[in-house]
């Protein structure tokens, strides 16, 4: 039995649908995360699981209990926000221990609870402090320990790490990963637009966009494979290069032509009705290689970055193409700008799309 089920589950504010037909089950142990792009929806289904957003439509169930109408205090769900909004005069200890108060807990009870919560996000040396005295990290370490002596059903984060500067966000990300391990029954659904978040932390990600669910599946297998164009360009960074064209031959590997001139081989097989078809060809920047000859692709390069392990191509846009091609190649490659650059890739590396949808068999 999944942990938490939705079944199309919808949202409207008055006429405007935020949220529509959203199937998704959540095993126990899972960490599963929502992204996508602002305005997709992805903060007002985890209000909706935890109960603070109603729902419109649909069902939510939680061990093949129905939820609608559960007030969230009875959900057995505790959320992690983005603001840690701990109590400014209470010590860690207190601030950890407060709900449980509430809750008319034992004092045994709550001591062991804190105790053990604060082993697990080593937090044993800060419990007598008050939150002023400790880092962004550790506050919000203290957030999450608040939700654990709750000992929920389901955690939900609402992108705890968007507060933390740049290394903070790394080592509290580790420190998530390392929590999940430490917890490994706890189902955890976690709300980000960090990609670097999505693809280390999740055991699947549920990619958004525009009301309903794009792709669901293992980080990997959502990079590798994605279903469609969007998901193609929003899983990566720099986004997939798309690229359009044409079938030119077909069979067990495929070969298409660019709109804007330069070939390409895909592992993708197709049959002899796909001759011609107009398809878009992704090409990922690191899965470039600079050639020698039979180049997918030729540009000058308008603009370079030099990161050290790697370089940032960027090519002018050149006529037919939708927007400018950007390459990731190893080592630092100085004084390319304003030269001309060819590149090819790996026919396994090459992705096809026919009306936005990818052409890989499923």
């Amino acid at each position: 039995m999944a942990e938490l089920s939705l079944e199309n589950i919808g949202k409207k504010y008055g006429t405007v649908e935020v949220l529509r037909n959203i199937n998704l089950e959540i095993e126990q142990g899972e960490l599963v995360v929502f992204v996508g792009p602002s305005g997709c929806g992805k903060s007002t289904l985890l209000r909706m699981i935890a109960g603070l957003e109603q729902i419109s439509s649909g069902e939510l169930t939680i061990e093949g209990l129905p939820m609608n109408d559960v007030p969230p205090a009875q959900r057995g769900i505790a959320m992690v926000f983005q603001s840690y909004a701990l109590y400014p005069h209470m010590t860690v200890r207190e601030n950890m221990a407060f709900s449980l108060k509430i809750a008319r807990k034992s004092k045994s009870e709550i001591v062991e609870a804190v105790e053990n919560a604060a082993r697990i996000l080593q937090l044993d040396e800060y419990l007598d402090r008050l939150p002023k005295a400790l880092s962004g990290g550790q506050r919000q370490r203290v957030a999450i320990g608040r939700a654990i002596v709750r000992n929920p059903k389901v955690f939900l984060f609402d992108e705890p790490l968007s507060n933390l500067d740049a290394a903070l966000r790394v080592a509290t990300r580790i420190e998530i990963a390392q929590l999940k391990q430490d917890m490994p029954e706890a189902t955890m659904i976690y709300v980000t637009h960090d990609q670097v978040e999505a693809m280390t932390l999740a055991s699947r990600i549920v990619v958004l966009h525009g009301g309903g669910i794009e792709q669901v599946g293992p980080p990997l297998e959502l990079y590798e494979r994605p279903a469609n164009e969007f998901v193609a360009k929003f899983i990566g960074s720099p986004a997939m290069n798309m690229l359009p064209g044409r079938i030119t031959g077909t069979g067990h590997q495929t070969t298409v032509e660019l709109d804007a001139g330069g070939q390409a081989v895909s592992a993708i097989p197709t049959s002899g009705r796909e001759m011609g078809r107009k398809v878009s060809i992704g090409v990922r920047p690191e899965d470039f290689d600079v050639a020698e000859g039979g180049e997918l692709f030729s540009s000058l390069v308008e603009f370079s970055e030099a990161l050290g392990e790697v370089t940032l191509l960027y090519f002018a846009q050149r006529t037919g193409e939708p927007e400018k091609v950007i390459a990731k190649v190893s080592g630092i490659l100085a004084g390319i700008r304003g030269k001309e650059v060819r590149l090819t890739a790996d026919p396994k590396k090459v992705h096809l799309f026919a009306d936005g949808v990818s052409m890989r068999p499923s």
